[in-house]
């Protein structure tokens, strides 16, 4: 007994389905649950996040097409653009427009703004960018 408690003995509940690495294989490291990346996530972005470990090569990459991905998750346009932006300002994942690189966690998952305040702020911008482009931000 530990600290008043018995120790949980671990035994393999089925020897005949233990996994075993063949071929390709994602990971994700422990320490994505215990440091709070996975809490820090919204659920889609979690969703992107965990399909692009399960589908990434040993360095993280992976050439999944964006239509690919929302088709399979099931995600509107939407709905993807901001997972997809919110891991990137996450530092979790580069994009290039046609690879994905799942990235080494940071040292701890870094503070940003709530999704409901960044999709206020993405929607200032394409305010203020058609403003610009219909000419209409001049006088103002």
């Amino acid at each position: 007994m530990h600290g008043g408690m018995a120790m949980i003995q671990k035994k393999v509940l089925n020897p005949n389905r233990i996994r075993r690495i063949n071929g390709g294989f994602g990971f994700i490291p422990h320490r994505f649950l215990t440091n709070g990346f996975c809490a820090s996530l919204e659920q889609k972005e979690l969703l992107l996040y965990l399909f692009l470990c399960l589908v990434s090569d040993r360095y993280g990459l992976s050439f999944y097409s964006d239509d690919t991905i929302r088709s399979l998750l099931e995600l509107s346009i939407d709905e993807y653009l901001e997972a997809r932006d919110g891991l990137m300002d996450k530092d979790l994942i580069d994009y290039d427009g046609t690879l994905f690189q799942v990235l080494d966690l940071p040292r701890k998952p870094l503070e940003i703004l709530p999704q409901s305040s960044r999709k206020e702020h993405r929607r200032q911008v394409r305010a203020l960018i058609q403003q610009s482009l219909s000419g209409k931000g001049d006088g103002q």
